[in-house]
């Protein structure tokens, strides 16, 4: 059983959205992090993507025991711009946060994020093996980024989100398969001016062998199209945001 810190002083309720696919490796992880927080003013949104492993079980048994864990089913698979979808419209806190079913956060990550009392913010990441081994060295952020620096290279990694609701609205996702969530931060980006990011790694991003995101090659037509479909970017800065993209992110995933 996770161990539960208290909190130092009361703060706004955080909304966590979980969207979880046959998570039964990783979600125990997951929900421990989120328990192990200094901040306590939390509810963790679990949506249950049809999964067909014992995901639902586990969730359930944890969240028998702990009142701010809520649970969310969908009967057939969506895919996760649907789920995280669902999670931010069931959203009841003055914050919104993002943790993939298979990422953990640093106890510090809500009250680091909280302290710097911006309407955006993102954190560094551990960069770590299905096990929790590190595999890459530290993804470290800028202090900020703007609307074209995320066109450019997306260094929001979507479990290091944390908006200010109360203060940006709440947005929703694209329903598209894959960039959904820098489609959220782009949004966002249009209403206020800067993502700020914290230098200091708050939290852990598995890289599993199979993962689409290191894989640039198939990406590539999910980026073109997300640029051109999406943003209605013209086929001029789509070119020049294609190889702005392909060459950060070849330094992205080469360190």
């Amino acid at each position: 059983m996770a161990t539960i810190r208290p909190i130092k002083k009361a703060n706004p309720l955080v909304s966590i959205v979980t969207p979880c696919f046959n998570s039964q490796k990783y979600i125990l992880d997951t929900i421990n992090s989120v328990q192990n927080q200094t901040v306590t003013d939390w509810e963790l949104l679990l949506i249950n993507d049809a999964s067909t492993d014992h995901t639902e079980h586990i969730i359930k048994k944890r969240q028998a025991l702990d009142s701010r864990i809520k649970y969310f089913k969908h009967n057939h698979n969506q895919g996760p711009a649907y789920a995280r979808n669902l999670g931010i419209e069931n959203a009841k806190g003055k914050y919104l946060a993002f943790l993939d079913a298979d990422d953990v956060w640093l106890p510090l990550f809500l009250e680091s994020c909280i302290a710097r009392n911006e309407a955006f913010v993102f954190t560094s990441a551990l960069r770590v093996d299905e096990n929790l081994k590190p595999m890459l060295s530290p993804f470290i952020v800028p202090e900020k980024v703007s609307y074209s620096d995320v066109l450019k290279s997306n260094s929001i990694i979507c479990s290091t989100a944390f908006i200010d609701i109360e203060k940006l609205g709440k947005l929703y996702m694209p329903l598209i398969k894959k960039r959904q969530d820098m489609g959220l931060w782009l949004q966002y980006l249009k209403k206020t001016e800067y993502a700020f990011g914290i230098k200091k790694p708050l939290a852990m991003y598995r890289i599993r062998e199979n993962s689409l995101s290191r894989n640039k090659k198939k990406l590539l037509k999910h980026q073109w199209d997300f640029y051109r479909n999406v943003e209605k970017i013209s086929f001029l800065k789509s070119v020049y945001y294609m190889l702005c993209w392909g060459y950060f992110g070849y330094k992205k995933y080469s360190s």
